[in-house]
């Protein structure tokens, strides 16, 4: 509370923002305990997947012990253990058409912690149509981007990707690098609560990990964009 423009009303602001977290693996593990020490008052995490032993070099919610358990269900324990003034909801669910407007509608803001194009972009244009805040992150190797993307106010993530790279079974990540982009979804997620600072509305963050170094892209709205063009 001591940083500037923070204060006791921007933990006020995060005690009662409410976020959603769809995917809780290596991204969506270090955003979880990020937002639940820095004192979010409720986290809403959804994954249908369980606990695997591959898992375990990068999802750090996830320990030895919790090998075959839903990870929602792990990531529970954890986070109440950490925060227990935190309420978290589990909703061991892949999220579809069918629920994903019910769960982004429990949430302030929707955190992208999933591993495919596909889901994206399903929750990309629910947020659009509720108008919910959308924190995208991906992650490949050692490289990743990261923006934000708030309805009316910049792109969506169909502008910034209109033509998505296909899925692949399995994708080759360094232990670490979910755990950066993580860290900075969380940044991200506190700004927009908060209000302090500028959020990557109409940017995209590209990270490489072997130089190491960071770049910005802007990225525009694209008047075709079949989400949010016609809005």
């Amino acid at each position: 509370m001591l940083i500037e423009g923070w204060g006791e009303e921007g933990q006020r602001r995060l005690k009662r923002a409410s976020v959603a977290v769809i995917g809780v693996g290596g991204l969506g593990s270090p955003v979880s305990i990020y937002l639940a020490a820095a004192g979010v008052g409720k986290l809403v995490l959804v994954d249908m997947g369980n606990v695997e032993l591959s898992n375990l070099n990068r999802q750090v919610l996830h320990w030895s012990r919790d090998i075959g358990r839903p990870k929602v269900e792990s990531a529970k324990e954890k986070i109440e253990e950490l925060n227990p003034e935190v309420s978290v909801e589990a909703i061991n669910e892949r999220v579809n058409e069918d629920n994903v407007h019910e769960i982004i509608r429990k949430a302030n803001v929707v955190v992208d912690a999933m591993d495919n194009f596909a889901s994206r972009m399903l929750v990309n244009k629910a947020c659009v149509n509720e108008g919910r805040v959308f924190v995208h992150a991906g992650v490949y190797g050692f490289q990743g981007q990261l923006t934000t993307i708030i309805p009316q106010e910049g792109p969506c993530l169909q502008c910034i990707f209109p033509h998505p790279p296909p899925a692949e079974e399995v994708i080759p990540v360094a232990a670490s690098t979910p755990g950066v982009l993580g860290c900075m979804q969380t940044n991200e997620v506190i700004k927009v609560i908060t209000g302090i600072g500028k959020p990557l509305v109409g940017r995209l963050l590209i990270y490489d990990g072997e130089e190491p170094r960071f770049m910005i892209v802007e990225v525009r709205r694209s008047k075709e964009c079949p989400v949010c063009g016609s809005r």
